[in-house]
């Protein structure tokens, strides 16, 4: 399969890559930062996808150059952590801009190519935030609620042209999304990116006809440290 990745330089979408790319799939890798595999199968596109203004001219470079994928997998997002009233506006609407909007700009601007094929998987990690709403995350757990909401209704539009859209809830997961966060994830208590890059190869061997709607994965026990008092993200 040739396959878009989002957020490819590190955590989830890294693994997720380089799990691939050992299954012999062809990935196409979106991230701000450049990163390379050793594999011919592998290539590179610079795209900062919370960047909505150039982000349909980027897109539409992006479907000229690799019109023939199979589906996308979307793991660019970061984290928002604190009161409502610690965050500027600016923040706000950047969390949204990248964890949702620009993935739904993505979505469609793909989407006409795979109901075309009448086939295709779009996977997306959301988050166990997706689920509940918690304290000190209204705008983090907003994000991923819209885009779990985003997958549900996406599913039902898809279903004649047989395109399989998949939401993966993960728990904590202990990458670099904590860097910039007054929490850090206990290594021995929290999801190995590995975990949920495990997954994919089974989402997409599914035979048409059998759907995964919702996956959520948690660790057994999570146990997280404060760095910090809690405070606006920059």
């Amino acid at each position: 399969m040739k396959l878009i990745i989002t957020g490819s330089s590190s955590g989830i979408g890294k693994a997720i890559c380089s799990k691939l790319l050992k299954l012999n799939h062809t990935v196409i890798g979106i991230s701000r930062s450049p990163i390379c595999f050793s594999s011919s199968s592998f290539s590179h596109e610079k795209i900062d996808l919370a960047d909505l203004a150039n982000l349909p001219e980027n897109l539409k470079k992006l479907q000229q150059e690799h019109p023939n994928i199979d589906g996308i997998i979307f793991c660019a997002g970061r984290g928002l952590l604190g009161s409502l009233e610690q965050h500027s506006f600016n923040e706000i609407k950047q969390v949204i801009d990248l964890n949702f909007t620009s993935q739904a700009i993505l979505t469609k601007a793909f989407l006409p190519l795979l109901k075309k094929r009448k086939s295709g998987n779009l996977i997306y990690i959301g988050s166990e935030a997706a689920l509940a709403g918690k304290k000190n995350g209204a705008i983090y757990c907003a994000s991923k609620f819209a885009l779990r909401g985003f997958t549900q209704a996406l599913r039902e539009e898809c279903i004649k042209s047989s395109i399989q859209v998949t939401l993966i809830n993960p728990g904590m997961v202990n990458t670099p999304f904590f860097d910039t966060l007054p929490y850090s994830a206990d290594e021995s208590h929290s999801l190995q990116p590995e975990d949920i890059a495990n997954i994919i190869p089974h989402i997409l061997s599914q035979r048409p006809g059998c759907h995964l709607e919702e996956i959520n994965l948690k660790p057994q026990n999570s146990i997280i440290s404060h760095k910090n008092p809690i405070a606006s993200i920059s």
